[in-house]
C-alpha cells in the first residue's frame, strides 16, 4: 500500500532523521543535542535531507554491480516495495507486470506447468530467479511479503549468475534487520472470499543488534473461476549484529506452506481462433466453430485436486570492513522446496458419434471433454556458499572498482515417477499385482461436475534424480579512465558436474517396453536402471563501455554471453539430443547500445536500449544427412524503454516499452510417413509478443493518492513453424493482444492507519491470459476485482 505522508505539518525530528538515513552514513544521523541555556549560543546549521524518491533505485543491492545504474551498461529495472504497495501485488508473478516482454507458460497438451513459469526475451526464466545473489528452485509460487525489491537484469548474464541465464535473472532481495524500531501490519479483504493479512515489524535489541519477523497468511479464491483456491502461510525471522559497526553478521529465514487447488484451465471452445476439426463431416465441422464458450467460471478437476508446497529457507551471511574501500563477504544458505500436485487436465472434446461423414452430432449439451490426470512429486535441494571481495584502488591513474568471489553449490532435484495403470494394451505390475487403469470420466462441457470420482496417479519407483555440483570464480572490474569515461569487464570461470540417475518401469503390451527390457532379464513390474553424467568447464564474460557526457547523462554499449550446457534446467540427461551428456553448451550472446537519464533533480530515471540476443548451438537435424546436428539458433532484437521515479514530489510514475522481433535460424526436422519424408521449419519462438507496455503512476493530494495504470501485451503466436501452400494453422494458433486497466485509491485516516482500494481490470476485460502448446486449453485474465487494504503503521 502507499505510504501516504501528509504535507500539512511539519516532519518530527524522528522523521527527518530517519528520512535522511536513507543516504546519509551512520555517522551523520546522530541529532545534534539541545545547547544549555548558560552555554554560548551556537550557529545555526542547516541539516538537509536527501530527497525521498522511494519508487526510484539509484543502485543495485548485488555486489558484483559496483557503479550506480546510471553507470551500469546494461538494462536494470528495479521494483521496489513500494510500488508493489500501491498496485496490491502479492505474487512474483503480479510484481514482474511491471516490466515488458515477460509472459506466462502453460504447459504441453494436458499438463500444466507449476509454480512461476515464464518467458523473458524469448528465453525461458523460471530456473533464473535467484534469492539475494544465490539460484531459488522449485515449483513453487513465490510472494512478495519478504521482499526489498525485485531486480531484473536482462540480456545473457552468466558472468554474473552462472549457467542459464539465455535472457537475463531475477534478484529477488529480502527485507533484512535495520536499526529503527518499525512495525507495519495489513489486512486485505476482496472478492474471492479474500483474506490476507501481514506483518513486518523490526526491534532494536542494542546498538547493533536488531530482530525483523515478516509473516504472511491468506486464504481466498480465484476471482472469475469455481473451486480454484489459494491458502498458505509464511513466516520469515531474522537478527542482525554488529549493524552500524566494521563487522556485521546476518541469520535469516524463511518458511513458506500453501494448500492450494489448483487449475487445469477451460477449454479454448468459442474463443478467438478456436479451429478444431472434424475430418470429413461439414455439418459437424460447422458446429464446432459456431459453438459458444463455456462459462469462464467452469472449473473441470476433481474436488481431490490437490497442490501442497513446503518452502524452506535459511542463510548466514557476515559482511567485514576492512578500510580503504575493501569489504569481505560471506554468504551460506540450504534450501529446500517439496511440491506433491495431483490436478485434472482437460484437452480433446466428443460432439458426436461415430467418424467421419457418418458422424451423428450430439446436442451441444452432451458435448464432453476429456480429462486426464496429471501428478507431479518433486524435491529441489541446493547447498551453497559465496565468498566475495569488493575494493576499490587506483594504478597508473586509473581508478578499479573490484568483484571477485568464489562459489560452491550443490542442487539436487528428485521427481518421483508416476502411472495411471494398466490399458488395453500394457499391462503395468508394482510390487507384484496388475494395477487397473484409472478411470476418468470425461466432463461435460458446458456443465462440469467437480464431484465425479477420479483416480489418483500411483507412485511406482521409477524416480528422476539429478544433481549438479559447480564451483565457479568470477571477478568485474570497472576502469574509471577519466570524469567521463568507464570500462566495465567480467569473467566467470566454473566447472560443472551434473549426473542423473533414472529408473524406468517395465510394461507389457503390444504397446510397452517388455521387448526391449527381456534381454536384458528384466520382466513386467522390473525397474530399469539409468545412470548418466557430464561435466565440463563454462566461460562467461561480459565487456561495457559507459560516456557520461553530462553529469546526468550517459551512453554505452555492451556485450556478454551465457552459456547452458545439457540438462541445466532440471538436472536430467538424455543418451542423445540436446541434453545428451556429449551435447555442447548452447551459447548466448547479447549485444546492446543503450543511454540513460537522469532528470528533474534526480527524481526520475530514463533510459532506452536496443539489444540483439542470439542462442546459438541448438539441435537441428542436416537436411541431406538426416542426422541431428548442433546448427540451430534464436535471435532475439529489440528496443525497450523506461522511466521510473517521480515528475513531482507528489506524482510517481513507473513505465516501459519493448519492442521484440524473434527468428529461428536453421531449425528443422524431418520425419518419414509412408515412405514420404516431410520438413518441419520453426521460425519465431512461441509467446513472445512484437509489442508490449506497462504504465503504473500515481498522485498525492494531502491525505489522499490516486493512481492507476495500463498494462498491453501484443499479440502471442503459438503456431511457429512454417505452412505449406493452403495449409492452416489449427486450432487456436495464438493468443490476442489485449490492455488491462488497473486502479487504486488510499486515503490516510491517521498518521498510524490508511486505507487502500484496489481495483484489477476495471473495464473487466476477458482476455486469454496463457495458452496451452496444443491449442486446446487456456487461462483466463483474472476479472474486475476489487480488494481493500487497512494498514497499520508504528
Amino acid at each position: 500500500m502507499s505510504m501516504i505522508k501528509s504535507r500539512k505539518h511539519k516532519l518530527a525530528p524522528h522523521a527527518l532523521a530517519a528520512l535522511a538515513a536513507l543516504s546519509l552514513p551512520v555517522a551523520a544521523q546522530q541529532a545534534p543535542t539541545a545547547a544549555k541555556k548558560d552555554e554560548a549560543a551556537l550557529p545555526t546549521v542547516k541539516v538537509q535531507a536527501a530527497k525521498d524518491v522511494p519508487f526510484k533505485a539509484d543502485v543495485s543491492a548485488s555486489s558484483k554491480i559496483t557503479q550506480p545504474l546510471l553507470e551500469t551498461p546494461k538494462t536494470i529495472q528495479v521494483v521496489k516495495k513500494e510500488t508493489l504497495q500501491e498496485q496490491g501485488a502479492v505474487s512474483l508473478m503480479e510484481a514482474l507486470q511491471n516490466t515488458p516482454g515477460i509472459t506466462m507458460q502453460l504447459g504441453e497438451n494436458g499438463n500444466t506447468s507449476a509454480g512461476d513459469t515464464f518467458q523473458m526475451r524469448g528465453f525461458a526464466l523460471q530456473t533464473s530467479t535467484f534469492v539475494d545473489g544465490i539460484r531459488d528452485l522449485g515449483a513453487v509460487t513465490r510472494d512478495v511479503f519478504n521482499l526489498e525489491q525485485i531486480e531484473i537484469v536482462k540480456g545473457p548474464s552468466g558472468a554474473d549468475t552462472g549457467r542459464g541465464a539465455s535472457a537475463g535473472y531475477i534478484n529477488l532481495i529480502s527485507k533484512l534487520p535495520q536499526r529503527d524500531n518499525i512495525t507495519d501490519a495489513t489486512v486485505t479483504l476482496g472478492d474471492a472470499n479474500r483474506k490476507r493479512a501481514t506483518l513486518d515489524t523490526n526491534y532494536r535489541l542494542g546498538e547493533g543488534t536488531a530482530v525483523r519477523l515478516n509473516v504472511m497468511t491468506q486464504d481466498y479464491g480465484t476471482p472469475g473461476r469455481d473451486a480454484v483456491d489459494k491458502k498458505g502461510w509464511a513466516i520469515a525471522p531474522s537478527i542482525a549484529f554488529g549493524l552500524g559497526t566494521p563487522t556485521r553478521f546476518f541469520v535469516y529465514s524463511q518458511h513458506a506452506r500453501q494448500d492450494n487447488t489448483p487449475d487445469g484451465g477451460i477449454s479454448t471452445v468459442g474463443f478467438p481462433g478456436f479451429g478444431q476439426t472434424f475430418a470429413n463431416n461439414a455439418t459437424v465441422q460447422s458446429a464446432l466453430l459456431a459453438a459458444p464458450r463455456a462459462n469462464t467460471s467452469n472449473y473441470y478437476g476433481s474436488a481431490s485436486d490437490y497442490e501442497k508446497v513446503e518452502a524452506d529457507m535459511v542463510t548466514a551471511k557476515l559482511e567485514m570492513d576492512l578500510g580503504s574501500g575493501t569489504t569481505v563477504r560471506n554468504i551460506s544458505r540450504y534450501g529446500r522446496t517439496h511440491m506433491d500436485r495431483v490436478l485434472t487436465g482437460v484437452n480433446g472434446l466428443t460432439v458426436a458419434t461415430g467418424t467421419g461423414a457418418t458422424a451423428v452430432l450430439l446436442p451441444q449439451a452432451q458435448w464432453t471433454i476429456a480429462r486426464s490426470r496429471q501428478r507431479v512429486d518433486q524435491t529441489n535441494e541446493i547447498l551453497a556458499n559465496q565468498t566475495s571481495l569488493n575494493t576499490s584502488f587506483t594504478t597508473a591513474g586509473i581508478k578499479h572498482d573490484l568483484a571477485t568471489g568464489m562459489e560452491l553449490m550443490v542442487e539436487r532435484q528428485l521427481s518421483r515417477g508416476t502411472t495411471t495403470g494398466s490399458s488395453a494394451t500394457a499391462t503395468v505390475v508394482l510390487n507384484g499385482q496388475t494395477i487397473a487403469a484409472i478411470s476418468n470420466p470425461a466432463a461435460n462441457l458446458y456443465a462440469p461436475n467437480s464431484g465425479d470420482v477420479l483416480g489418483t496417479p500411483l507412485f511406482t519407483g521409477a524416480d528422476t534424480e539429478g544433481k549438479t555440483f559447480t564451483q565457479a570464480l568470477y571477478a568485474f572490474d570497472t576502469l574509471t579512465l577519466n570524469d567521463a569515461w568507464k570500462l566495465n569487464a567480467g569473467l566467470r570461470v566454473e566447472h560443472y558436474t551434473t549426473t542423473t540417475n533414472t529408473g524406468t518401469l517395465v510394461t507389457g503390451g503390444s504397446n510397452g517396453n517388455l521387448a526391449t527390457y527381456q534381454p536384458r532379464g528384466y520382466g513386467v513390474g522390473a525397474i530399469v536402471p539409468t545412470n548418466l553424467s557430464a561435466s565440463d568447464w563454462l566461460t562467461s564474460w561480459n565487456l561495457g563501455a559507459v560516456y557520461k557526457f553530462a553529469p546526468n547523462a550517459t551512453v554505452y554499449g555492451s556485450v556478454a554471453n551465457s552459456l547452458t550446457p545439457p540438462a541445466s534446467t532440471n538436472f536430467t540427461l538424455a543418451a542423445t539430443g540436446q541434453q545428451a551428456g556429449t551435447a555442447e553448451p548452447q551459447e548466448a550472446t547479447n549485444y546492446e547500445l543503450g543511454t540513460k537519464w537522469e532528470l528533474l533533480d534526480k527524481r526520475l530515471n530514463l533510459s532506452a536500449a536496443l539489444y540483439r540476443s542470439e542462442n546459438d548451438k541448438q539441435v537441428t537435424q542436416d537436411p541431406v544427412t538426416m542426422i541431428s546436428i548442433q546448427g540451430g539458433k534464436t535471435r532475439v532484437e529489440g528496443i525497450e524503454l523506461a522511466a521510473v521515479g517521480q515528475i513531482t514530489n507528489f506524482w510517481q510514475v513507473t513505465a516501459g516499452l519493448q519492442t521484440m522481433k524473434t527468428k529461428q535460424i536453421n531449425q528443422q526436422s524431418f520425419s518419414t510417413t509412408n515412405g514420404v519424408t516431410t520438413t518441419t521449419v520453426t521460425e519465431g519462438v512461441r509467446w513472445s509478443p512484437e509489442f508490449s507496455a506497462t504504465l503504473w503512476t500515481s498522485y498525492q493530494w494531502n491525505d489522499l493518492t490516486v493512481g492507476g495504470g495500463v498494462r498491453h501485451t501484443g499479440e502471442q503466436r503459438r503456431v511457429i513453424t512454417a505452412l505449406a501452400a493452403g495449409a492452416t494453422p489449427g486450432n487456436t494458433p495464438n493468443l490476442p493482444a489485449y490492455s488491462v486497466v488497473d486502479v487504486m485509491a488510499a486515503y490516510r485516516l491517521s498518521k498510524n492507519v490508511n486505507l487502500q482500494l484496489n481495483v484489477a481490470n476495471l473495464t473487466d476485460k476477458v482476455y486469454m491470459a496463457a495458452l496451452n502448446n496444443g491449442g486446446s486449453r487456456l487461462f483466463l485474465g483474472t476479472p474486475r476485482s476489487v480488494t481493500l487494504t487497512g494498514r497499520f503503521s508504528f
